[in-house]
């Protein structure tokens, strides 16, 4: 009798696990990725927050727009001399 209920519980063990553990690497999976994509989140709320700041700063601060202008584009005031250090 005792091992013909080892044997039922033996096998309830071994078709719960066939049930439960595909289910249970898909919700891992899909938890993996959740995290993933909530970090990638945050990173986009960070960046956004920062070219929000930059747009706020070209539209609004006059030494900002002249410091972005001298920068990329080289831009120089009248009677100044500009100059490029050339590494070797």
């Amino acid at each position: 009798m005792a091992k013909k209920k080892l044997a039922i519980f033996i096998a309830a063990i071994v078709i719960l696990i066939f049930v439960f553990f595909p289910n249970f690497s898909k919700y891992r999976k899909l938890s993996m990725e959740c995290k993933g994509l909530r970090t990638r989140i945050e990173e986009l709320k960070a960046e956004n927050k920062r070219l929000e700041e930059e747009k706020y700063k070209l539209a609004n601060d006059i030494e900002y727009i002249e410091k972005r202008a001298r920068e990329k584009l080289g831009v120089v005031k009248k009677d100044e001399i500009p100059y490029k250090i050339i590494e070797e």
